[in-house]
């Protein structure tokens, strides 16, 4: 039964549908996984076995009667704490949330339910999933299960964790500034930052809003790409969604890298990362080569991205938080959150227009790099797992860190060109922390980054090696 937690979920599912394993089964096995790992690692916060078993024995009754079965199906899950989950607890790892019992599903948990997964509980997240630093006052801190003293990353850091530990086999996320990319550079996993619209969000306030995205994290790429094809996809009440249909992401992962142009920098020419990191991954480039790439040393200008950055999350904090600060008072709020309030407050239309125009001008920069190199490389995270105290690194080689989230540009430049990104691991530190590799695709270009990944991931592999916790 063991053996099934480490099945990646392509596998998995593979097993279930062909009736070699039941839903039941592969339930029971991760069931044990949690009892076994949880309590150091404290991912899984609500924790709903006794549904999730009865949820499995519908599965495999549906099975039984020959029902048509969803791309998921009975594959075992606990999703985020950020979204809202009909009948079970949704926290958003806030005090005032703590006894939150949600009436409906967010879009992603429906797609998610709707192709088979079973729910057997919620991850652990920061305060309403801001920093990328898993811990709260409701639930306490998540432990990074390659060393239960540093941090897994966040905000979705229980998902990480989680997967890493072999608790379920995929993960939804979210990812405004790096949560899905951090956490899965932290944890040996993969976390895909799909382009705004691939994974249609609903509901929300701002149905225009395009930093913040849904989307998959996995111990694999295929296992990534599986669940797209549950989770992607055109909605009506999604008006940035996009058209193409989630069968995309069933095509095969494979393709031919000869001659293909492809960019590296280590720090995107201004950005101070750990040492460790880049010795990391300088030991990794020599795969893509192998695989036929012309690498060069290079970055688009990411001039201005900071002030971009820091504008438009202000903006989009100040929108999501007003109400709430009214209804609850805002001293039941973290300090950071607070902050990024009260920017946002101070800021006026003139600000926000003038941001705009330098993000369209820094869109048109990478984007006509990126004419010239297909993929761009550089680290996910600036410094690797840092300790669990730390609230965030305050420096990076020696170099301030003024705010809460500056440590975290190397994936907030990112976010605001709306490129497809994903991390996927790329090796360990001396101390044996995990590393992710940043990979960032042309416009709408995933399924072409998630084919870069997986052929770097098959011939690294590094996605094999478990946790310490893991190894009995």
């Amino acid at each position: 039964m063991s053996e099934l937690v480490w099945k990646t979920a392509v596998e998995l599912a593979a097993l279930i549908k062909r009736g070699e394993v039941s839903a039941t089964e592969a339930l029971r096995a991760h069931l044990e996984q949690i009892d076994a790992v949880n309590p150091e690692l404290n991912a899984i916060v609500t924790y709903l076995p006794e549904m999730a078993l009865e949820l499995a024995r519908e599965a495999d009754d549906k099975q039984a009667r020959g029902d048509s079965l969803g791309v998921l199906h009975g594959l075992p899950i606990a999703h985020k704490d950020a979204n809202e989950t009909k009948g079970i607890r949704t926290t958003m790892g806030s005090p005032v949330y703590r006894d939150y019992v949600p009436e409906s599903d967010d879009l992603i948990i429906a797609r998610l339910k709707a192709a088979g997964c079973i729910t057997l509980g919620k991850t652990n997240v920061p305060e309403f999933g801001a920093g990328s630093h898993t811990f709260n006052r409701v639930f306490g801190a998540t432990r990074n299960p390659y060393d239960l003293s540093r941090t897994c990353g966040g905000s979705s850091g229980g998902a990480a964790v989680a997967l890493a530990a072999g608790m379920i086999p995929i993960a939804d996320g979210s990812d405004l500034g790096g949560s899905l990319r951090n956490p899965a550079s932290f944890c040996n996993v993969v976390g895909f930052r799909p382009s705004p619209g691939r994974v249609p969000k609903y509901p929300g306030s701002n149905a225009w809003a395009r930093l913040s995205v849904d989307g998959p994290m996995g111990r694999t790429v295929q296992d990534v790409a599986l669940m797209l094809q549950a989770i992607a996809g055109y909605d009506p009440r999604a008006p940035i969604s996009l058209e193409a249909p989630a069968s995309l992401f069933a095509d095969d992962l494979g393709r031919d890298f000869t001659n293909v142009k492809i960019a590296y920098s280590p720090d995107l020419g201004e950005l101070p990362v750990d040492p460790q990191v880049i010795e990391t991954i300088d030991k990794q480039l020599p795969v893509f080569s192998d695989l036929g790439c012309l690498l060069e040393g290079a970055a688009p200008d990411f001039r201005d991205a900071y002030d971009i950055f820091q504008t438009l999350r202000a903006w989009s904090f100040e929108l999501s938080f007003a109400e709430r600060f009214a209804e609850f008072g805002e001293e039941q709020f973290k300090e950071t959150i607070r902050w990024n309030v009260a920017r946002g407050q101070g800021l006026t239309g003139a600000d926000i227009s003038r941001t705009e125009v330098k993000r369209t001008e820094l869109f048109h920069r990478v984007r006509e790099f990126l004419d010239t190199y297909e993929f761009l490389l550089l680290p996910t995270a600036q410094a690797p797992p840092f300790l669990l105290e730390w609230e965030y690194p305050t420096q990076i080689n020696g170099v301030a860190m003024e705010t809460y989230i500056d440590w975290m540009m190397s994936c907030a430049f990112i976010t605001v060109t709306e490129l497809p990104a994903i991390s996927v691991p790329c090796g360990f530190t001396e101390d044996g922390l995990p590393v992710g590799l940043q990979i960032v695709g042309r416009p709408r270009s995933d399924f072409a980054v998630l084919q870069l990944a997986y052929a770097f991931q098959e011939a690294t592999r590094f996605y094999e090696r478990k946790p310490p916790i893991c190894i009995l």
